[in-house]
């Protein structure tokens, strides 16, 4: 679309007195009028479009430097933000598109300010500045579903289902309350997931979310629905409406392997001296994410040479969460956490022999095993009386679903 142009066709000549002169042959005036009408009249052809020239937003960049590599000045850039103050050309991310159009006589005529593929902000000039309209895309979603079997590790299964490392993640959360990832899952055993991709254009470009997954662990089989109850929050269920969420995680971080456990009368490899073993160690590499395993209040984040660098949770009245040895801090003493906020990384400060994550758990000042404390822990949460025949008629569909590739899978299996 070409903004600030306009043509119109050439101005009608008047043929009728020019025709009305000739004598022979006589012709019609009528008919001479439209001859000559059709014969002389002139189409204007439709100008070019002006082209637009696109920039990617790299590290580091800023509005002002992209607006002078494209050859315009700060004072284009004002112009712009100044008429749209709260529009998004404020600040720009790395992979962002910025487009700039021209007039004929090389000014500033429209801008596009590409967010992602979903959302694009158009910038137009007008009389008293420029004008914005955001656009905004809806995707449209296909229904996929994928099977597979553990060999080493969900990472390597999913990977090798051709889930996206975003969606493998996103299934250890989900089943984070009820199976520790770096002990608990065995060579075959199986998941299913139903989930939607999104597509633009017909192509692929991101995941949905997952709408139902079942996880067989060791022959006990989890199931996950994801429902959205009359208040408007989204998550996860199990068949019979207990929250997936419960209050720890069973693991803090995933992935990973448990080189030492919960041990009263250990021999610590340092000191070589018998000390008890408060806690599970999880070895991992050196920068490993390290998440809070509950909601609460850092009470503790600092350093000590048996520790390391470390961080103490408190969650309520009862329970508290130590993790030690962490490589570098993500939050500081008083702050309050979420379950799975990042709080550091893993590392082998203070008295450790390699990269990996003390983990204790105390209840009311004790130390418990923190492989078994979630069976004395609050059961989770399960949708109300009232909302329960909603959800179950929800989840109706899906779980057939389910049932049906692992029908699929044991029949594979035989065969």
């Amino acid at each position: 679309m070409v903004m600030g142009l306009s043509f119109s066709n050439p101005p009608a000549t008047d043929h009728t007195a020019e025709t009305s002169q000739l004598t022979e042959p006589e012709m019609p005036a009528v008919l001479a009028v439209t001859a000559a009408t059709v014969d002389e009249r002139v189409v204007p052809e439709r100008p070019p479009e002006l082209p637009w020239r696109n920039f990617t937003v790299g590290d580091g960049d800023n509005l002002s430097l992209i607006f002078n590599r494209a050859g315009f000045s700060d004072t284009d850039l004002y112009r712009v933000a100044v008429s749209n103050t709260d529009r998004s050309l404020k600040r720009v991310y790395p992979g962002e598109i910025i487009s700039f159009q021209s007039d004929l006589e090389g000014e500033l005529l429209a801008l596009r300010h590409v967010q992602s593929p979903l959302m694009t902000t158009h910038y137009a000039r007008e009389d008293q500045g420029y004008s914005a309209t955001d656009i905004v895309r809806e995707p449209e979603r296909a229904a996929r579903n994928v099977s597979m079997t553990i060999d080493t590790s969900l990472f390597l299964a999913g990977t090798d289902a051709g889930l996206s490392d975003a969606m493998i993640m996103e299934l250890a959360g989900i089943f984070g309350g009820v199976i520790d990832f770096a002990l608990d899952p065995r060579s075959g055993d199986t998941i299913h997931v139903v989930y939607e991709e999104l597509l633009l254009d017909g192509q692929r470009f991101d995941d949905g979310p997952i709408l139902a997954t079942s996880f067989t662990n060791r022959g006990e089989t989890f199931e996950a629905y994801r429902y959205t109850d009359l208040e408007g929050d989204t998550s996860y269920y199990n068949e019979t409406g207990v929250s997936m969420r419960k209050a720890f995680l069973r693991a803090p971080l995933d992935f990973t392997r448990v080189s030492s456990n919960f041990n009263p009368n250990r021999l610590h490899p340092i000191y070589k001296t018998q000390r008890p073993h408060r806690g599970t160690d999880y070895a991992a590499p050196r920068g490993t994410p390290v998440y809070a395993a509950g909601d609460g209040r850092v009470v503790e984040a600092g350093y000590t040479r048996p520790n390391g660098r470390y961080v103490f949770i408190q969650h309520g009245e009862q329970f508290e969460t130590h993790y030690l040895h962490l490589h570098k801090l993500q939050v500081k003493k008083g702050v309050h956490v979420k379950q799975g906020d990042l709080i550091g990384t893993v590392g082998s400060t203070g008295a450790a022999t390699g990269p990996h994550l003390h983990y204790e758990f105390l209840v009311n000042g004790v130390h418990r095993n923190p492989r078994t404390v979630h069976k004395i822990l609050p059961k989770a949460r399960s949708l109300p009386g009232a909302e329960l025949p909603r959800y179950l008629a929800s989840i109706r569909q899906p779980t057939q679903q389910l049932a049906s590739l692992r029908n699929a899978q044991q029949l594979a299996l035989v065969e």
